[in-house]
């Protein structure tokens, strides 16, 4: 590795703490350096590389082309180091396996499982983050998340966990003893749909249910869609993993289960090598799947 061919690693940390923040001044408050210092740095690397990384722009720093060339990969680098040293300083202490999954997927799948995890290892400490945003694992801090979609995120490794397969859930008594071939067979009962995420309403109209033909209610969450249908209140259509216990125990009756081909809840995490404790917890959960 040849260091000469590139600017010192603190004039190219405070070109790319500029570049983020936009203002010479933030990153030298970021840094806990003068203002001077940021400036001498940016006119360092500038003379080094030939060309003109950024330039006024008001009272803050505006990117040149070149500039927003070099900056995405300067601060992924950086992140990169950084996220080593918390790999190796958290694996030193011991700190709790830190998880980000949405809320629906914690309640439904995901909590009910871990006492389980807990009573078999009881040293290991697990944070659970339930967001509907989605996480930068490096940025964050967070050791694994759990993604609905094909595992295709660019950046990190995706391992499926759980299909996605659709199916159609109800309270036994309201769906009785029908056993419908299609959905328009069911245009009767009342269907509960969640405000947010509209895949299962595409899915169900293209599967032949009418909207304007039945009886409908939107609700925030899949949550309150899943104790509403358990309720009584209406037929629902949610992925077969997170009502997998509910279907076990008769509080819901499922009819058309309909596969969705590379559709899933995916483990995702940072790439490379793991922690001990992290394997572990991962294991765990592909066999609890």
């Amino acid at each position: 590795m040849d260091w000469r061919t590139v600017p010192s690693l603190p004039a190219l940390r405070a070109v790319e703490a500029a570049g983020r923040t936009g203002s010479l001044t933030k990153a030298a408050a970021e840094l806990n350096v003068t203002h001077a210092a940021i400036a001498q740095h940016l006119r360092t690397v500038e003379d080094f590389m030939g060309c003109t990384l950024l330039v006024r722009d008001g009272r803050g720093m505006m990117l040149t082309p070149q500039g927003a060339q070099l900056l995405p990969n300067l601060t992924s680098g950086f992140e990169q180091v950084i996220a080593s040293v918390r790999d190796v300083m958290a694996d030193a202490t011991e700190a709790p396996i830190s998880i980000s999954v949405t809320p629906s997927f914690a309640e439904n799948w995901l909590m009910p499982r871990m006492g389980a995890f807990w009573a078999m290892h009881p040293d290991v400490t697990i944070t659970v983050t339930p967001t509907m945003e989605l996480s930068d694992l490096r940025r964050d801090g967070i050791d694994l998340a759990v993604r609905y979609g094909r595992g295709t995120w660019p950046g990190v490794k995706a391992t499926l966990l759980a299909s996605a397969d659709y199916v159609v859930v109800g309270a036994p008594d309201l769906i009785g003893d029908r056993n419908p071939q299609n959905l328009s067979e069911l245009q009767d009962l009342p269907w509960l749909f969640e405000t947010v995420h509209r895949e299962t309403r595409v899915w169900a109209h293209a599967e032949g249910l009418d909207p304007a033909c039945c009886q409908t209610k939107e609700l925030p969450t899949l949550s309150m869609v899943l104790s509403a249908a358990r309720a009584g209140a209406g037929l629902a259509i949610v992925s077969k993993a997170l009502v997998q216990d509910d279907l076990t125990r008769g509080a819901l009756k499922g009819v058309l289960t309909a596969p969705q081909t590379g559709l899933g809840y995916y483990l995702v995490t940072r790439p490379g090598m793991p922690s001990p404790r992290l394997k572990l917890f991962v294991d765990w959960l592909k066999s609890a799947a």
